[in-house]
Formats: C-alpha cells, structure tokens, sequence
C-alpha cells in the first residue's frame, strides 16, 4: 500500500536535521509508480522530494542516484546549462530506503508530445551535451562505472548472443544487429560522461517567451558513468518526429569531434532494449515476460523490414570507395599543365641583364679551372626599393594594367553581375530568413501547446 504523503514528510526531518515541515503534497510527475513520493515544504521556503524504495530494484537506484548527486560538485554544476537536484540526506521508511532532494520547478513532455524543429527538441539536445561535457574525473572521483567502446560493443554482442539463443528473436533481427556488432566503423566513439538512464521525463522545462522551451534541470541521475554517448539518445526511438531535431541541438552544442554513428548505435540501443527485456524474463522464469518481449521483437521485426540500420553505402571499407573512385575518373580527365609564367609585364631582361646587378642570360659557363670575373662580380640580389630602374619599371607595370583593366570593361571582356541578379540573390535570402523565422515561431507554438497538455505533469 502505496504511503500517505505526509507520511513522507515527516521522514524528510530525520533525513534533515533541524529542518521544520510546514506541508505537504503529492509529487505528480516523474513518480510513475515505482516510488513512493512526495513533496515537502520547509519553514525556510524551500521545497523538497522525498521517494522511498518499493522493492529492491528501486532501492538500488536511489543508491546510485545518491552516489551520483553527490558526486556533483559546486564546480561539476557550475559547469552544467541546467540545474540538477542538491542531495539532502536519506532515511528510511520503515523497512524502505528514502532519499530526500531539492524540488526542480518546471514542466516535462511526453515523448510523443515533442514537437520537432527548434524548441523544445534542440533544447533537450543541448542539455545531453552538457552532460556529456562533464570532465570524467567527476565520475572516477566517485567511483562510478566506466566503460570503454571495447567494453560497451562487448556487452551488446553479449546481450545479441543471449537473445538469440532463447529462439524467440527473428532470424532477420539476429542478423540485422550481429552485422551492426561487427561493423568497425560504428564503433570509434569517444567515451564521455552520461546520464546512463536518460528519457523524456529527465528533462524539465521553463517557457522563455522570446526563445521557446529551455531546459531548466535535469532529474534521475542513477545511471551516472563514462560510457557510450549514444546511450542518451537511445530514447528518441520513442519520439521520432523530434529525433532530428534533438540530434541537431546535440551536434550544435557538443564540444567533442562529430560522431557520424551516433544515431546509429542510439537506435540499435534502443531496439536491444526488447532483447534485454527477454533476457530478462528468462533469467526469471517469468513466462509473461518473455512473451510480452518476443510479441515486441515480432513487431519490430516486421517493422524494420524494408529499413537498413546500418546505410549500405557504410558498409564499403574507405580503400574500397576510395579505388571505386579512382577507377570512376576517366584517364584524360586532368589536362597537363603548363607551369611556365604568362605575364606580358614580365621581361626578363629588364631583371636580370649583363651588369653587375644580375646574371648575364647569355653568358657561357667558364670551363672547369677558370674564373669568370665578369659573372663573379655579379651576384644576384633582391631589388631594392630605391633603384629608380625598378621603380620606373614596377610604375610603367600598374599603368599597363589599369590601361588594360579599363580597355577590358569598357569592351565587355570583363563579366560583371546583372543589378536584377543581386536582388534576386538579396530576395531570396530574405525568404529564405523569414521562412526559417516561421519555423521557429511554429515549433515554439507547438512546444507551447504541450505544455498546457502536461501543465498539471510538473516535476513535483
């Protein structure tokens, strides 16, 4: 039987020494069952969360979360674009754990209730690259999981391994994601720090009304490690209309090299998320279980049947398209070229002549033995500013040239754009601005009208 609220509350003393409880509420948002929550306001003014453990599993993952609150320094948090909960201590309630942490104010959206384009979307991609900034030391400092792209590829070949072999997974799926384990090129990822449990209900937001949606905190911090960035993103699978989108916002706040595979491992993640389901229901003889996931990987699998996860053209190794390339060019393609110099304001002799300043161009080389005085004497240098040979000559150059410039526009030899071109570029970029300007009002609309959807779903 699920707790009173103000049962709840009471705990929130125990965990807060000194702290005076002056009311009490339900927490609506974020508590699907799994917790027993509530909300507490303190004579101080603030408003704090406390859930309790309802089995094991919950347990574990108020745990980890406290390990990883914890974890956030003053200077970790510094650095996020968002705020994330302040730990405040635990108890217990009865036989259960509690956690008890700062109230994040705000609102959150369904995955389907994302509109896609800017907004909402590129705000959630922003903040998982804020997460994903995070220097690792905030995670080895508080000895949290780490795993590199070898062990991350391993645990997923593990896991397609395990599937398989219960016999209730599709010959097209088991082949579909033993050739994604196997492509090397999907796999060159850098290591970051991650949320590790992110979905849409980890992020909450605030209307800004002259930008849209922002993202104001980010909640359920229990899966905190050093692993695959694509595991963040693995959710969008569940809001396909703002996947783009949310990969857009991420690829523009990111601070690390682009990772092309991104989007790849996030959806192969996201279909693993069946397999690991059936797993599971075999581990635990649950036979409900393993039905309720083999039902799911039988849909998925009719789903995916005329769609590649991984693009055929990603499949070529790089020697292979770059030979492809090659054999494509024709032999003549590329014309000799001609390196000598064509400038009719060059004459070598005014340069270099017979005198002391330059070599003679028509000289004979002495024979071995003998000294040439003449071409001794006659070093080569650079010209120097003052010699009134080369000024005559380099003023007599640029009038050449102007003369020639002038006779070229004034016999069309030179192309200049029509007036009608230039507005007709001016014009077109003016369209192109106020059409992306629609965009932006569009989705923040859109954003908007979720948000009265989901007004009574606040992180409380």
């Amino acid at each position: 039987m699920a707790r009173s609220p103000f049962t709840l509350a009471a705990a929130v003393t125990a965990a807060m020494p000194g702290a005076e409880v002056v009311g009490a509420r339900a927490l609506t948002a974020n508590g699907d069952a799994r917790f027993d929550s509530a909300v507490a306001s303190l004579a101080d003014g603030r408003e704090v969360v406390l859930r309790a453990a309802t089995d094991e599993e919950t347990a574990g993952e108020l745990a980890a979360e406290s390990l990883a609150l914890r974890a956030l320094t003053a200077g970790a948090r510094e650095m996020l674009p968002f705020d994330a909960p302040e730990y405040h201590g635990e108890v217990r309630v009865g036989e259960a754990r509690a956690l008890v942490t700062s109230l994040i104010r705000g609102f959150q959206v369904a995955e389907a209730d994302i509109p896609a384009g800017p907004g909402a979307a590129e705000a959630i991609g922003a903040a998982i690259a804020g997460v994903h900034a995070l220097p690792a030391s905030v995670v080895r400092g508080a000895g949290l999981s780490e795993r590199t792209p070898a062990e991350v590829r391993a645990e997923v070949r593990e896991l397609v391994d395990r599937a398989a072999a219960t016999g209730r997974v599709s010959a097209r799926l088991t082949v579909r994601w033993r050739e994604a384990v196997e492509a090397d090129e999907i796999w060159h990822f850098e290591s970051t720090v991650i949320l590790g449990a992110a979905h849409a209900a980890s992020f909450v937001f605030e209307d800004d009304e002259l930008v849209g949606p922002q993202v104001v905190g980010v909640i359920g911090w229990h899966g905190l490690s050093i692993g695959d960035p694509a595991t963040d993103l693995a959710w969008l699978s569940s809001a396909p209309d703002a996947a783009d989108s949310v990969h857009l916002g991420y690829g523009r706040s990111a601070l690390r090299s682009p990772d092309a595979a991104l989007p790849i491992r996030a959806r192969l993640l996201a279909e693993l998320e069946f397999a690991r389901w059936l797993v599971h229901g075999t581990k635990t003889h649950r036979a409900d279980i393993v039905d309720d996931a083999a039902a799911l990987l039988d849909a998925l699998a009719d789903g995916v049947r005329d769609e590649d996860l991984i693009p055929r053209a990603r499949r070529t190794s790089d020697v292979d398209e770059a030979m492809s390339a090659l054999d494509s060019v024709p032999a003549h393609a590329v014309p000799a070229a001609d390196t000598s110099m064509h400038t009719d304001a060059y004459d070598p002799g005014e340069f270099y002549g017979a005198d002391t300043r330059g070599y003679d161009i028509g000289a004979s080389e002495p024979e071995d033995g003998a000294v040439d005085t003449a071409t001794t004497a006659a070093q080569p240098r650079l010209f120097e500013p003052e010699d009134p040979d080369v000024e005559e000559t380099a003023a007599d150059d640029t009038a050449a040239r102007g003369a020639s410039a002038d006779d070229d526009l004034a016999t069309g030899a030179i192309d200049l754009p029509e007036p009608s071109m230039l507005i007709e570029d001016v014009a077109a970029h003016t369209e192109a601005q106020q059409h992306r300007a629609a965009e932006e009002e569009d989705a923040q609309r859109a954003a908007r009208a979720a948000f009265q959807r989901w007004t009574n779903s606040s992180s409380e």
